[in-house]
């Protein structure tokens, strides 16, 4: 057990090695592999037990963290416990933790990233985002009843177009902007069309945020290649292209990565026992936070570093404009190569509309506000005309609201409910079980180029 709880990923080959060296017997690997089993379910936590006590954990949890909501789901007792009505199995549960909850809220941007991580192990299923047809409604019911979310905010999700997700979020938040991650799109090209020039005409397409820009590139697209163009124009461009998307979200990310980096540090928790796999993400949850608690620190200045790197480098650009006034609110801004735009600081638009999309002042309304100063009207600190969003402060605000720690199982509270939670019926499939996650198409080239 002291080798397993070392080192849990450690070869049955290895560790039948280490045993006989130290006791100087042979031992068979089919009896090294139940040796195993056995010690990851004392150090790790046993697959069905776990269910037996997963109302004493989440009692455990809302009581250290106010706050925290819990929904389980039961399946419907089954025909041969209709007497007795003892057992239930268990069929979902949502999690939403009380600091995490408020951190969101007050990060003051509707924005939201959709997805799923198959779990591993002897009851498979997916830590969500959502989990099997119908329940991608369900969890999104779940997730607008603690955000506050009603079927007509203003609210923007991105997801990789999974086909119930698209579904239930049309039907549930009529008014939300949905986007596609657009690194999924570029693989589904890539299934046909595989060079390098599709990619970029797609980043052309996509990355512009105008759309007379966008529909320039789009013919250009169409002249390269008129079948991929058809292809393209067939997913409406308000869910791919920054052109076409709102200003709701501060933000034209049209990456899922927030998602891929956490389903990325959630890989050896997948294959763990359900209340195992819960605290493996809380805790994660709580070092995270304490993290950036450490990177705040550091910071000064107005803003969050990302967004002065950017304001920084706007204000080097800004430079190389020459600014008109028209005698109200509105200026145009001139550079080199026909870069001209207009700039409304009454409406605090440009029409390049990056401003608008992410909140941060761009080059073209920085030479505005300098153009202001240098003819002594009044100009508030650069910082102001940048969105609350990327202010230092509400940064820290959002990690002011912590995850809690808890106490040991044999400290937890004890349900008084009857009913004993049993684990999902599944019915194992045959052959090695996979545990490695399935390659792109991107990933699969990298590595024979690197091989």
């Amino acid at each position: 057990m002291d080798q397993v709880e070392s080192n849990p990923t450690i070869p049955d080959k290895a560790l039948q090695e280490q045993l006989q060296k130290k006791y100087g017997v042979g031992f068979s690997i089919h009896k090294v592999f139940r040796a195993k089993s056995d010690a990851k379910k004392i150090v790790v936590g046993d697959y069905k037990k776990q269910y037996e006590v997963l109302r004493d954990y989440i009692l455990e949890l809302q009581s250290t963290n106010l706050d925290t909501i819990f929904k389980l789901e039961l399946g419907d007792v089954s025909e041969s416990n209709l007497v007795n009505c003892t057992s239930r199995c268990f069929k979902r549960i949502y999690v939403c933790l009380g600091g995490m909850k408020k951190g969101f809220k007050a990060c003051l941007r509707d924005f939201l990233g959709l997805d799923g991580a198959h779990m591993k192990g002897p009851y498979p299923g997916q830590i969500l985002t959502a989990v099997g047809l119908d329940s991608k409604m369900w969890f999104l019911k779940c997730l607008g009843d603690d955000l506050d979310l009603h079927d007509m905010s203003n609210f923007t999700f991105v997801s990789d177009r999974q086909k119930g997700l698209l579904q239930a979020v049309s039907q549930l938040f009529l008014c939300a902007e949905h986007r596609f991650y657009l690194r999924h799109i570029h693989e589904n090209m890539k299934k046909q069309w595989r060079t390098k020039e599709y990619k970029d005409h797609l980043c052309d397409c996509a990355t512009t945020t105008t759309v007379s820009e966008f529909n320039h590139f789009m013919h250009q697209f169409s002249l390269y290649e008129k079948s991929t163009y058809e292809w393209l124009k067939s997913i409406p461009p308000q869910h791919w292209a920054k052109s076409h998307f709102t200003g709701r979200a501060t933000t034209y990310m049209m990456l899922n990565n927030l998602c891929e980096v956490f389903n990325g540090k959630l890989v050896d928790g997948r294959d763990k026992p359900i209340i195992s796999c819960l605290e493996f993400i809380r805790e994660y949850m709580m070092k995270r936070i304490c993290n950036v608690l450490k990177v705040q620190q550091k910071c000064v200045g107005s803003l969050t570093p990302t967004t002065t790197e950017i304001m920084e480098k706007n204000e080097a650009a800004s430079t190389q404009y020459i600014v008109e006034w028209c005698g109200d609110e509105k200026y145009q801004v001139k550079g080199l190569w026909n870069d001209q735009h207009v700039v409304d600081m009454h409406e605090r638009v440009c029409n390049c509309r990056k401003w608008e999309l992410t909140g941060i002042p761009c080059r073209h309304v920085i030479s505005v506000l300098y153009n202001k100063a240098d003819h002594g009207e009044c100009v508030h600190e650069l910082h102001t005309y940048v969105h609350k969003v990327h202010w230092l402060q509400t940064w820290k605000t959002v990690y002011g609201y912590k995850v809690e720690p808890i106490k040991g199982r044999a400290l937890w509270p004890r349900s008084e409910c009857p009913m004993q939670i049993t684990p999902p019926p599944h019915r194992n499939q045959p052959g090695r079980l996979k545990r490695k996650r399935r390659q792109s198409m991107e990933e699969k080239s990298q590595s024979k180029g690197q091989s």
